[in-house]
């Protein structure tokens, strides 16, 4: 029930922000911004959805397999952290769209990735209160990045909503799929901690968002 009324509520927004772009249909760009220039942009936005997903991907994949592993917990236990983890990711991508909407998509993809790092780093040292304050912490963090990266990326291409939309879903779905496999592959080869570990720079790639424009436009 919670998981229907953020869907619900991420649906209503978008469908706002969905409606002022169709009034844009057919207009020309007006950030100012040259074709290559966005298309640069857009390659930024999709290396941040990478990094983002990767270590989302480390969290619901195996977290409970890592708590098993370094604090004994049971399979049931280990699970309601993975269920707090999940429960700030929805909370986080609610509240990401808002806040964008309040204060700039731009600030809320630097601070939603490049954000989280400290967090992410102490991750893996900290005892099992921590690791349980820590995982609601980035997941709520990390999670309210996308909603600002799709419509950043849809402001940058005026008129294309389904497509911007389409590709980055795409990505995140992909990169989700591609992580899961090769996260994987690392534990049954270094263990499990040794992924989080590796896992917790992820969200240092967030420095990149320097490198997106700001205009007015966007």
């Amino acid at each position: 029930m919670f998981a229907i009324l953020v869907l619900y509520g991420l649906s209503r927004w978008y469908r706002h922000h969905l409606n002022l772009f169709k009034l844009k249909q057919g207009s020309q760009a007006t950030h100012g911004l040259s074709k290559g220039r966005v298309t640069f942009a857009l390659v930024v936005l999709a290396v941040l959805v990478f990094s983002k997903y990767w270590y989302m991907t480390s969290l619901t994949s195996y977290f409970t397999f890592y708590l098993i592993e370094k604090f004994q917990l049971s399979v049931a236990s280990s699970q309601m952290y993975l269920f707090l983890f999940l429960g700030a990711v929805a909370v986080g991508t609610f509240a990401g769209g808002p806040i964008g909407d309040k204060i700039g998509r731009k600030k809320v993809i630097w601070f939603s990735i490049l954000g989280a790092a400290p967090f992410t780093l102490a991750l893996p040292y900290v005892d099992l209160f921590w690791t349980a304050v820590l995982s609601v912490v980035i997941g709520f963090i990390i999670a309210s990045a996308f909603s600002a990266i799709v419509v950043f990326a849809q402001e940058l291409v005026p008129g294309n909503v389904g497509m911007i939309a389409g590709i980055f879903f795409g990505l995140m779905f992909g990169f989700s799929g591609i992580g899961a496999a090769l996260l994987g592959m690392l534990a049954d080869h270094h263990g499990i901690e040794y992924v989080y570990k590796l896992c917790s720079f992820l969200p240092l790639v967030g420095i990149l968002t320097v490198l997106l424009p700001s205009t007015k436009g966007v």
